[in-house]
């Protein structure tokens, strides 16, 4: 079911997801300038591997993190930048611990670590949304995310992660190695236990889910399992924003194409709760630039 709230985004972190295409990147961007124009201190942060905020926004800069407009901040995150990070807060701990019996340096370690390891980047990337609002520099964060299946892989990694870890405690405890090296490796193992229990808890009490979607028959038919992946972990979709409705139809094909979106749209309105269902429409033009975006705003939050 969608989680009954009091308004789009009405959590400090708010994630769009949906299939490609579907219009994650014009939602969240739209929901950005709302905040930023609000008075509130806003970051929007892409963590699709194709991220496309920038053009979007139109905006040239390359600073991490880019101004737009006032109080409003761009970023977009790649899994080289999450490397990065996971290297500075564990990289070299780990490899102290390993370089005492495994002949390896430290960039082809840590390379090697985010490649064997499930889901590491993933895991981080999650990790850095939650840091990010826990600083309090920003009072509102509106998270753009991959595709949907990427993004589900995204969502689960805390819990597998953590799961991944728990044998692994008896395992690296077997090591014939010292005490001190076992008890070194066992700390570096529940540190990132606690860390994933962290963004777990994070996910479920913080962020709000907003999905992105379609009125056509696949789009929809695809609803059902990514809500039952979302519950299968304990989080909730808040919101479906029904993207490229017709609203004008002015020949015959859009007629009939609007006939066709009104089923679906009556589908997902009586599955899923017609009270945090948002319609969109099907514009005439493309959605770039501050001024269009602007129309996609009015329309989110009336």
């Amino acid at each position: 079911m969608v989680r009954k709230t009091d308004g789009l985004n009405s959590q400090k972190v708010t994630m769009f997801c949906g299939k490609g295409g579907v219009g994650k990147t014009t939602s969240a961007a739209a929901t950005a300038l709302h905040h930023a124009a609000s008075g509130k201190r806003t970051i929007i942060i892409s963590t699709d591997f194709t991220p496309s905020l920038r053009d979007i926004f139109e905006l040239d800069s390359s600073d991490k993190p880019a101004k737009v407009t006032e109080n409003l901040y761009l970023d977009e995150i790649s899994y080289s930048d999450i490397k990065t990070l996971w290297s500075k807060k564990f990289g070299s701990q780990v490899y102290d611990v390993f370089s005492t019996f495994v002949d390896i340096d430290y960039d082809e370690f840590t390379g090697f670590v985010a490649t064997i390891l499930p889901g590491i980047r993933d895991e981080f990337m999650v990790d850095y949304i939650r840091e990010i609002s826990e600083s309090g520099e920003f009072e509102r964060i509106v998270w753009d995310t991959a595709p949907a299946g990427q993004t589900l892989g995204l969502l689960r990694m805390p819990s597998i992660v953590n799961q991944h870890l728990k044998p692994a405690a008896r395992i690296y405890s077997s090591l014939k190695t010292t005490q001190k090296m076992k008890r070194s490796v066992l700390g570096v193992i529940r540190e990132w236990q606690q860390l994933s229990d962290k963004d777990m808890a994070f996910l479920k009490n913080e962020v709000e889910f907003n999905l992105v979607t379609i009125a056509e028959a696949l789009a929809v038919r695809q609803l059902e399992a990514i809500f039952g992946e979302f519950n299968d972990y304990g989080l909730h979709i808040n919101h479906i924003v029904i993207n490229q409705v017709v609203q004008e139809a002015d020949s015959p094909f859009l007629h009939s194409k609007a006939q066709m979106q009104q089923r679906y749209i009556l589908e997902v309105e009586d599955k899923y709760g017609a009270n945090n269902s948002l319609l969109l429409p099907l514009f005439p033009y493309e959605i770039k630039g501050i001024e269009r975006l602007k129309e996609v705003e009015r329309r989110l939050f009336g």
